[in-house]
């Protein structure tokens, strides 16, 4: 079972979504549930993956070759893929991963989740997408997505594409098929 995260390459400013990247780390190492996310060895991407690592669990890593030295590249995880672009990089995790995860991040977390829901709700792919809605981060996008539905612009079922979650075992709980 390998779970794809998406979430920043930054650390915010709230302390407390690192110190949640890092026991989810910690619970995706001990259930055995490998980790595959952007390759970034900042933010809480790098949290996220040194956590696995640390307690002894499998990290896959895919960065384009543009973002290589930008984001500084983890070279300490398992496996580090280099792909020619997003494209690709997006296109690899999710043939990769058995089940999609989004913790906080900016406009790359939020385009990536998009993408993945959208894959599921036209057929490409039928894995489960959870958002952990930590601290209520992402209320004001789940907000908007029920106004696009009441607007007539997401059907209802479509909207149960996305669970969301409040804590890091309500996450993996979900996430898990």
């Amino acid at each position: 079972m390998k779970i794809c995260v998406y979430c920043g390459s930054s650390n915010g400013n709230d302390s407390s979504i690192l110190k949640m990247a890092s026991d989810l780390g910690r619970e995706l190492a001990q259930q055995n549930i490998g980790l595959v996310y952007g390759g970034s060895s900042l933010g809480v991407m790098g949290t996220l993956a040194n956590a696995v690592m640390d307690n002894g669990g499998e990290v896959t890593g895919v960065i384009p070759e543009n973002l290589f030295s930008k984001e500084v590249a983890h070279t300490g995880i398992t496996h580090l893929v280099t792909v020619a672009d997003m494209h690709e990089r997006k296109y690899t995790m999710a043939d990769l991963a058995d089940a999609f995860l989004a913790l906080p991040g900016g406009f790359g977390t939020m385009e990536e989740l998009f993408e993945i829901i959208t894959w599921n709700q036209i057929g490409i792919i039928d894995k489960p997408v959870t958002l952990l809605n930590w601290n209520n981060f992402y209320t004001p996008l789940l907000d908007m997505i029920h106004h696009a539905a009441e607007a007539g612009f997401i059907k209802q079922e479509n909207i149960k594409i996305l669970q969301t979650a409040q804590t890091v075992d309500e996450c993996i709980r979900k996430s898990v098929v």
